[in-house]
């Protein structure tokens, strides 16, 4: 069966806007899957009735989406769907739009706290084992004085990986980043290092018995604790801001 051209674009303002548009409608109607050849860009430019450039920008701004995938002396190809690109597009918007950094800890933490359950009936001797191994590390950081952030989002990156949930995995790095973008907002440096490390290590020992309800305890302590740290500081603020 031969495939459906594309309709002529019959409206003028944003262009590359009606170009992706057009893409997205070209493969819907024709049923194309990932890894299908798209016909040359000047076909494609001609269906459309728009200027090479007009498509090279719509073409790019799908690429970034994940929709299209360009191969350097190939062609375009329909890409497999992915969340990759909306999560790193997250990441970055988050950062900037949440000022109130109450609002990552309140997503991170229902999100964990939520999942854990499952982690209890997955996690293998191995998965504790690295758990408590980032654990030690942060003893160590937290006994000099010294912050640990990549162990802390190594450790909640474990804390899942046994639920083989890509996305869930991915969702966690993104709330991570924006946690720390936000975090520039608000003075987080009187976190207690040990502190965290105590919640931390406590978390695990949870896990290690499969008690659901001390972890659930454990988790929604531990975001307790740096919400305090944040009310905290703001306040000070608030009150430095009116001397």
């Amino acid at each position: 069966m031969p495939l459906k051209t594309m309709k002529p674009l019959t409206r003028a303002p944003l262009l590359h806007v009606s170009v992706q548009e057009s893409l997205r409608a070209y493969i819907n109607d024709n049923g194309l899957k990932p890894g299908t050849l798209l016909p040359a860009e000047s076909e494609l430019a001609a269906q459309l009735g728009v200027s090479r450039n007009s498509l090279r920008e719509g073409i790019k701004a799908l690429e970034s989406l994940g929709v299209l995938e360009s191969r350097r002396g190939v062609g375009i190809f329909v890409k497999a769907f992915s969340f990759e690109p909306l999560l790193d597009n997250l990441a970055y918007g988050l950062g900037g739009a949440l000022r109130q950094i109450e609002e990552v800890i309140e997503i991170r933490r229902t999100l964990e706290v939520g999942l854990i359950g499952k982690t209890l009936e997955t996690i293998s001797k191995d998965d504790i084992a690295e758990l408590r191994a980032a654990v030690n590390r942060m003893k160590a950081h937290a006994e000099r004085g010294e912050a640990f952030a990549e162990d802390d989002q190594l450790f909640h990156r474990l804390l899942f990986r046994c639920q083989q949930n890509e996305t869930l995995s991915r969702l966690i790095d993104v709330f991570w980043l924006a946690f720390y973008k936000a975090s520039d907002f608000v003075n987080l440096d009187n976190v207690d290092p040990m502190a965290t490390w105590r919640d931390h290590a406590a978390i695990v020992d949870a896990v290690e018995a499969r008690d659901l309800e001390e972890a659930r305890r454990r988790l929604d302590h531990h975001y307790e604790g740096i919400a305090r740290v944040i009310a905290n500081n703001k306040t000070s603020s608030n009150v430095g801001g009116t001397q």
